[in-house]
């Protein structure tokens, strides 16, 4: 029987993991706190963690685990840029996670933040429960016919670039190992990156955080943005540069923002602070802009990605604990 402590653990993490481990060699301790260097050692006693997006696996974390017995991170998403993954292999820990759970989920709300924000729906629903009917401000524009930009073609700016080209919309598309084949054949043109950001009605953000993407969209690119454009991410926080898009919000340059990733989110996402002070001034000041949407990093959360992220989570700590052979592309280190 394997012991594996889950860190960062909501209601849905535990309904679908417990799913997903019945009837399974695994025990599963399940935590609602982060996973840190302070917390690392109640992991005393575990084969395996299991890890999230803003839990920090930092070199301390990991050493810390180490010696508290550990020898498998098992994270439950694709990202990994939380985890120190040279001080991991130091320190003798495999990790893993989840290259692909559903590339629907995310892209299809991608679709949802670029309709609700440009028809202001969001806006809509509040009024009419305020008995408010009025039209005015609420106006919108056709996607048919207007240009989407996806920035990245993998698996999720793949089915984006689907459902966007759906609506009707010329997808142009950037990629730094482009797929010509798969663009020739759903009516997708690539262009540099900067063709790209000047084409754009509608900006896509599909791409891991690498040093070469962090802060990817920053003053210089948004200056080459199409005035009015709209920025949407539902990639990594850190693609965007906080600073540079409020400024070009206030300057009008920048149509709109769609984002449910954000740069700072780690300690505000995934919790309740509705009774608290919002401490992120650049946060509260995005919150201010009627053209800015947020949703709180939920674009993986359908019953079919939390299904398939708990299914190959536990088939990653069960293959682990025996020294089987991992599933491609889920094995870090």
């Amino acid at each position: 029987m394997t012991t594996t402590a889950v860190y960062d653990t909501k209601p849905y993490d535990y309904e679908y993991l417990a799913a997903a481990a019945d009837g399974k060699p695994l025990r599963m301790v399940f935590h609602d706190f982060r996973l840190g260097a302070e917390t690392a050692r109640l992991a005393e006693g575990c084969g395996a963690v299991c890890a999230f997006v803003n839990d920090q696996l930092d070199r301390e974390c990991l050493k810390t685990l180490a010696a508290c017995g550990v020898r498998h991170v098992a994270m439950r998403c694709a990202g990994f840029n939380n985890v120190d993954l040279t001080a991991a292999r130091e320190c003798g820990l495999t990790v893993t996670r989840v290259p692909a759970y559903s590339p629907y989920a995310v892209a299809e709300h991608a679709a949802a933040l670029v309709l609700t924000l440009n028809r202001r729906i969001h806006r809509a629903f509040n009024r009419v429960r305020e008995q408010n009917f009025s039209l005015a401000g609420l106006v919108g524009f056709d996607l048919h016919g207007k240009t989407c930009g996806i920035v990245g073609t993998g698996k999720i700016g793949r089915v984006a670039a689907g459902i966007f080209r759906g609506f009707g919309m010329r997808v142009v598309a950037y990629d730094p190992t482009p797929q010509p084949e798969w663009a020739a054949a759903h009516g997708v043109e690539y262009l540099a990156f900067d063709d790209v950001l000047a084409v754009s009605d509608i900006l896509s953000l599909h791409l891991p955080l690498t040093p070469d993407t962090h802060h990817l969209i920053n003053a210089a690119t948004v200056a080459r943005l199409k005035p009015g454009a709209m920025v949407v991410n539902t990639s990594r926080g850190k693609l965007i540069d906080t600073t540079a898009v409020i400024d070009a919000l206030k300057r009008g340059h920048l149509g709109g923002l769609a984002i449910d990733v954000y740069e700072e989110e780690e300690g505000m996402f995934f919790e309740d602070l509705s009774g608290e002070v919002l401490q992120d001034d650049e946060f509260s000041r995005l919150l201010v802009f009627p053209n800015v949407l947020v949703t709180a990093h939920q674009a993986f959360l359908t019953r079919e990605a939390l299904s398939e992220i708990a299914r190959v989570t536990v088939d990653n700590i069960l293959r682990g604990s025996c020294g089987e052979p991992f599933l491609p592309n889920t094995m870090l280190t």
